[in-house]
């Protein structure tokens, strides 16, 4: 197959992916949405023979409209940019984990300092102050007295960008040290793995210590349901699990990495997302009434 790959850099992630499928003698298309155009009429000329487009961009804009132009195009896109709009923004995310019935940390939304002050207030202390964009722990603040919130709403508000002035509050959460990220294709759970750190980050990105984790009944159910309630497709579940017992799901990412997973595991990561990707194309195929 054909295989168009949207990225603004080459991490090791996409470099085991781009080692797979050479591997099986697939041919692969590699844009960089930096030097990229997208018009109305026809995809960037490397990608429109392409049977599907991944979309490996970091900036959260750059893969919403990317992915956006490709569905426009009719070039099948992972993920869509169904998926990519909702977990490119915590609130729809979270609203969407919401209206599943999925287990969600408690959250508040308000739009200027002082409302966002009331909702930490009411939260009581410690809580979490959140970016609506952003990943690996970026901007993420743990709130432990009225004056550190005070500060940091401030600040919020001097950046002054529009993102900025919607306080996502969240509960904070008591977990054991560490986190979940589990791996989905359309649900399906790949592999997953615990991060666990001293600080109340557990991001890998931070330097949090990952170790493979087994995949009880629980934790499935749930990655397949947050992967169903933001759209499916290649998905990094996120979840804590609680004191009182159960889990929580914080964070569902669409451009996930996952060379701290390929290396904290013993499944080829990689393998099993091609060959997903290999039996989504074959069935589009076949339903199209194309042999594949």
């Amino acid at each position: 197959m054909d295989v168009g790959l949207l990225y603004s850099r080459i991490r090791p992630d996409e470099k085991l992916l781009l080692s797979e499928l050479r591997e099986r003698g697939h041919e692969v298309h590699k844009v960089d949405v930096r030097e990229a155009t997208f018009g109305l009429d026809a995809p960037p000329e490397p990608l429109d023979d392409c049977d599907v487009v991944l979309d490996r961009c970091m900036a959260t804009s750059r893969s919403k409209y990317a992915s956006r132009f490709m569905a426009h195009y009719d070039v099948p896109v992972v993920n869509s940019p169904e998926t990519a709009r909702v977990c490119a923004d915590k609130v729809e995310t979270t609203l969407a984990l919401s209206q599943a019935g999925i287990p969600t940390p408690e959250t508040t939304v308000a739009f200027t300092r002082d409302s966002a002050l009331e909702a930490i207030e009411a939260f009581g202390y410690p809580c979490v102050l959140k970016p609506v964009v952003g990943s690996w722990g970026r901007l993420m603040a743990k709130i432990e007295s009225r004056s550190a919130a005070e500060a940091v709403l401030e600040h919020k508000e001097t950046l002054g960008h529009y993102e900025h002035s919607v306080f996502y509050v969240q509960q904070f959460v008591e977990k054991p040290g560490r986190d979940l990220r589990v791996l989905t294709v359309d649900g399906e759970p790949v592999a997953a793995m615990s991060r666990s750190s001293d600080h109340w980050l557990t991001n890998a990105a931070t330097g949090a210590e990952t170790d493979a984790l087994a995949i009880d009944d629980e934790v499935e159910r749930l990655a397949r349901e947050a992967s169903a309630a933001v759209g499916g497709g290649l998905l990094g579940v996120d979840l804590m699990e609680l004191d009182s017992g159960g889990y929580t799901v914080h964070e569902v990412n669409h451009t996930v990495e996952f060379k701290a997973l390929n290396a904290a595991v013993d499944v080829d990561v990689a393998a099993k997302v091609v060959d997903w990707l290999e039996a989504n194309v074959a069935s589009q195929t076949a339903s199209m009434g194309v042999e594949a």
